[in-house]
């Protein structure tokens, strides 16, 4: 599975454990395809994302201008948790490709064309927040 696809799935899965509360492993599997087997980095963006939480919703709260995280819709809050979990903690996948990613996710996602602005706008400015603090 290419890395598209697989955030494609985490997002998925993301927005899975947030709607019902299962745990990470049963939402991978349920986004997979018959046949299809999860790979190294689908359980990693599933997984750290969660793991890390915490502190990307911290991020997040001070990224957001007039918005708060909860009121965000559950897929865009998904898809930006993944993006800043990917910009802080893989180092191998540079800034700007997870911002595009995620853009695309937001765009694929949402009927709203602004949500791919919006989106990009928020993690532009934690991707300044991150590059600060290293």
């Amino acid at each position: 599975m290419n890395r598209r696809v697989a955030r494609i799935k985490s997002v998925q899965a993301l927005y899975q454990v947030e709607m019902t509360g299962v745990e990470p492993q049963t939402a991978i599997e349920t986004v997979l395809e018959e046949g299809e087997t999860s790979d190294g980095f689908l359980t990693q963006l599933v997984e750290g994302t969660l793991d890390n939480q915490e502190e990307i919703d911290g991020l997040l709260e001070g990224a957001l201008e007039h918005w708060t995280l909860l009121r965000l819709s559950r897929i865009d809050r998904a898809i930006l948790r993944q993006c800043v979990y990917e910009m802080k903690y893989i180092e191998d996948v540079p800034v700007n490709v997870s911002i595009n990613e995620a853009v695309d996710l937001a765009k694929g996602f949402n009927a709203e064309e602004e949500s791919g602005k919006f989106v990009n706008g928020v993690t532009s400015k934690i991707a300044s927040i991150i590059s600060e603090e290293l």
